[in-house]
């Protein structure tokens, strides 16, 4: 089933009229699943049994666990489309807080390509298949009928929420599904990370680090640019299971963004380097990490203009 649930209205959670169990209800019928968002949109917290992960998480986690717990925990993986489950007394407190509803797109067999800025929507626009559409505060969600991994900054703006990934419930939207094409699919080069220490094969010359000789342009003194840069790489070098590479984008995005009112030269290409060699450092594959270095330097220039 897909959510084609049709509405009287769209839907917005911060509107006093909606009633997000009704529409959770509403869209389970469908065989979607869903989860309550609290303020700020995002799930709510994990009970205390679960917290931290003391429960060892759910079994449809990408880490399975065997935890069973009845409340709304875990986030996405907590979505259900039982009735009885979203009715229960221990999910009754969590709706009378509920401020939207949100659903597992992978659950439902469905891709939610997520489009951030008009930008990433003219974008795909141009190279997409046209698709069902459902405006946001910021941009728009292109639904296609299919589930695939989910990945964020698969390229500047764009965000892929399937397969272990929320998305907000913001009204049925307009236009004919479509099934999910390669194009979509295509977005996604897989992270494979390798813990560290296991050595990671790359082509990445040594390279001389960041200094004043390559940012003549640079209005920053080089103390300032250094700590920023170490404080970065120490997020990216941290990331040692997972998710290396999405911090080197939002890293490489941070960091050229502080640079945005300098003439320049100011060294970006040196610094994408020494952020893509601490993402390699850790196994992300070297062309994966070089193009999420690459998006995150594009989408710090695309932000300032």
């Amino acid at each position: 089933m897909t959510p084609d649930c049709k509405a009287r209205r769209p839907v917005d959670g911060n509107h006093p009229q909606v009633n997000p169990l009704r529409i959770a209800l509403h869209l389970a019928a469908a065989g979607v699943p869903v989860l309550p968002l609290r303020a700020g949109k995002v799930p709510f917290g994990n009970c205390r049994t679960c917290k931290d992960g003391a429960c060892g998480g759910r079994p449809n986690m990408k880490a399975a666990g065997p935890c069973r717990c009845p409340a709304p925990c875990h986030a996405w993986a907590a979505a259900t489309t039982d009735p009885h489950v979203l009715t229960s007394p221990v999910w009754a407190p969590v709706w009378r807080e509920a401020v939207a509803v949100a659903y597992h797109p992978g659950g439902a067999g469905l891709t939610v390509v997520d489009l951030d800025n008009a930008a990433a929507v003219a974008w795909a626009r141009e190279t997409l298949p046209t698709t069902r559409t459902v405006p946001t505060t910021r941009g728009e969600h292109w639904i296609y009928r299919g589930a695939m991994p989910s990945s964020n900054a698969v390229r500047p703006g764009v965000d892929i929420k399937s397969a272990a990934q929320y998305a907000r419930w913001l009204g049925p939207g307009v236009g004919r599904m479509a099934v999910l094409p390669a194009a979509v699919r295509a977005l996604l080069v897989k992270e494979d990370t390798t813990p560290a220490g296991r050595g990671v094969a790359s082509s990445l010359p040594t390279r001389a680090p960041w200094g004043r000789s390559v940012a003549t342009g640079c209005r920053h003194t080089e103390r300032y640019v250094r700590t920023g840069l170490e404080r970065g790489l120490a997020l990216v070098r941290a990331r040692t299971e997972s998710g290396a590479g999405s911090q080197a984008f939002g890293v490489a995005r941070f960091l050229a963004a502080q640079h945005t009112a300098c003439p320049g030269p100011c060294g970006l290409p040196e610094i994408g380097e020494e952020i893509t060699a601490a993402a390699v450092l850790v196994g992300v594959p070297e062309a994966y990490a070089r193009r999420a270095v690459a998006n995150g330097l594009e989408a710090a220039v695309e932000r300032a203009v």
